[in-house]
Parts: structure tokens; C-alpha cells; sequence
């Protein structure tokens, strides 16, 4: 990765953050490709002047995709979205890879999601599926990786459920029996430098050392954060009417996509692309420890859990 230009769509975001600090680690040089650049600010500090430059680009628009990857040497997708799915994740990946391979990249790591799939209920899994049949067609030797959900600091899962547990005597759960194999936003991004290394075609999935049931992780988010909540484990049907009633108002707490999505687990099934790697994944507790003190009470001064 030594001097090579990355360009790295959505790399403003959330795992964007930890895929240029590997990426910068290793001596390449990135440019950030967002639809806002001021999002990305954050990112410029990690690197050496001149290290990182930022753009603002929109996967939905192929002029400004080209540009954004105009004498890359790889490029990377990190662009997921749960509004405006198939434009996005089926389209505008597709996009993002012909225009690497017009540019001449050479290599392209597109980030899909456990559960893509062309005959899945959800649009979510649909469009993900998509997207990647387009990327293959686009950039055969591109890889692609589909991780569980991915857990970290400013994760929005991990932490929209702390949050929930910290504030209600009573929190009900949707998707109770669903299983998830979180895996560390860290190792993830790992997976991507080595994935830009070894173009081979491939279809990995990322997931962590551990696998929880909803139920079974909300349990354990409570005893990580010192609280006793009452949890209630809401029948499908009643998640479905609320899902269907209420799924299309801004910060609904589930959409019907989301409801079609908790159909099925979340775990590795396929190629374990950690493993492939030699990556050992990072357990939740290891992690979570550094920032979840935040939802106990009394903050950082409050007492540890119990072991």
C-alpha cells in the first residue's frame, strides 16, 4: 500500500474512520469520497500532510464517481443504506465498479452485508445482492465482503440499545430468537487493506469470536452497563402491525424492512474471511468496555459489573 491512491467512497462514516487509519498505517495515500466533505474531516488528522484529501462525490452520479477515482490505484465501497436501498446499494455499486475499472484500478473491495440475497423478503437483502452481481460484472476480480453487524465506539447498534436499557424500567424486544455474530469495526477494516492485497474474486463474510441471540445481547448490553431492566420479548405478529403502522415515520424503532430482515440470523455461513486472513477477531466485552461506561449510572465513576 506503500504511495498507492485509495479512494474510498463513504469513507466519512463510521467504519470509513477505522479503514483509513489501517489503510494510512500502511503508507497509502486516500482520497475520501463522501457526498459531503466536511463530513469527512476527521479523517484528515490521521494522515501526514498531504496524506489525505477529501471529495465529495455521490455513487448515484457517475460523473462525479469518475471523477473521485481518476487515477486511483484501488478503490474501496463502503456506501450502505437503509433509505433509497436499490439506487444505492444495487445501482450505485455497480457504478462505483465500472468506473474503477474504466480508471484502470487495480483492485476494488466492495463491503456487502450477511444476508444479501436476490430471493430474500427484504429489500435491504435484495438490493445488497444486486450490488454485488453488478460489481462482479463490472470487476471480476474484485472482492467482496459481507460482515455481521459491525459494533465500535460510534456504532449505531451497540449503542442504540444501551441507550434504550438506560432509560426504560422496561425494554421490549423485537426479533428476540435472531442471532448476530457482531464483529469489531476494527477487524473489518483489516479485512479490507488485506482484501486490497489479494484480489481474488472472492465472497467473504466477517464475523466475530461470539454469537447472540437479540434477546441474548440486550441481556448482555444491561449486565456491561449495571442495569436490571424487565425485558419483554414482543410476538411477531404485534412487531409486524407496528413494523407495517408506524415502519415509514422518521426514527420509527423498526421499518418492515428491518421486520423482514429479523426473518432470518445473522451469522457467518459461508467463507470465514477473518480466518482467511489470519485476522483473530476481537470478543464484544474487549471493546465495549472502553466506551459503555457512558450508560451506566454515574458515568465513568460508577461501579464496574459484576464478572
Amino acid at each position: 500500500m506503500q504511495g498507492k491512491l485509495i479512494t474510498v467512497f463513504g469513507g466519512g462514516g463510521f467504519l470509513g474512520r477505522y479503514v483509513a487509519q489501517a489503510l494510512l498505517g500502511q503508507g497509502a495515500r486516500l482520497r475520501i469520497a463522501c457526498r459531503n466533505a466536511n463530513s469527512a474531516n476527521h479523517i484528515k488528522p490521521l494522515g501526514n500532510l498531504g496524506q489525505v484529501q477529501l471529495l465529495e462525490a455521490d455513487i448515484r452520479k457517475p460523473a462525479s464517481v469518475k471523477r473521485a477515482v481518476m487515477d486511483a490505484d484501488a478503490v474501496v465501497n463502503l456506501v450502505g443504506s437503509f433509505a433509497d436501498m436499490d439506487a444505492v446499494q444495487n445501482i450505485g455499486a455497480g457504478i462505483v465498479a465500472q468506473a474503477a475499472a474504466d480508471a484502470g484500478a487495480g483492485a476494488l473491495v466492495h463491503i456487502s452485508a450477511i444476508g444479501a440475497d436476490a430471493q430474500s423478503d427484504a429489500q435491504y437483502g435484495q438490493s445488497k445482492a444486486g450490488g454485488e452481481a453488478a460489481v462482479r460484472a463490472a470487476f471480476p476480480s474484485a472482492v467482496i465482503l459481507r460482515p455481521s453487524i459491525v459494533f465500535g465506539r460510534e456504532d449505531q447498534f451497540i449503542n442504540r440499545f444501551a441507550g434504550l436499557i438506560r432509560m426504560l424500567p422496561v425494554v421490549p424486544i423485537i426479533g428476540a430468537a435472531t442471532k448476530f455474530q457482531p464483529v469489531f469495526t476494527g477487524d473489518v477494516a483489516r479485512a479490507v487493506a488485506a482484501a486490497l492485497v489479494h484480489q481474488d474474486g472472492r465472497v467473504l463474510e466477517l464475523g466475530g469470536p461470539e454469537i447472540f441471540s437479540m434477546m441474548e445481547l440486550n441481556r448482555w448490553i444491561a449486565k456491561a452497563i449495571g442495569r436490571d431492566p424487565l425485558f419483554i420479548e414482543v410476538p411477531d405478529i404485534a412487531a409486524k402491525m407496528l413494523a407495517k403502522g408506524t415502519g415509514w415515520m422518521p426514527g420509527a424503532p423498526i421499518t418492515a424492512d428491518q421486520f423482514k430482515m429479523l426473518g432470518r440470523d445473522n451469522v457467518v455461513t459461508g467463507t470465514d474471511g477473518l480466518a482467511a486472513y489470519g485476522i483473530v477477531p476481537t470478543p464484544l466485552d474487549v471493546i465495549a468496555a472502553d466506551w459503555l461506561h457512558i450508560y451506566r449510572k454515574h458515568g465513568r465513576f460508577g461501579s464496574s459489573p459484576k464478572a
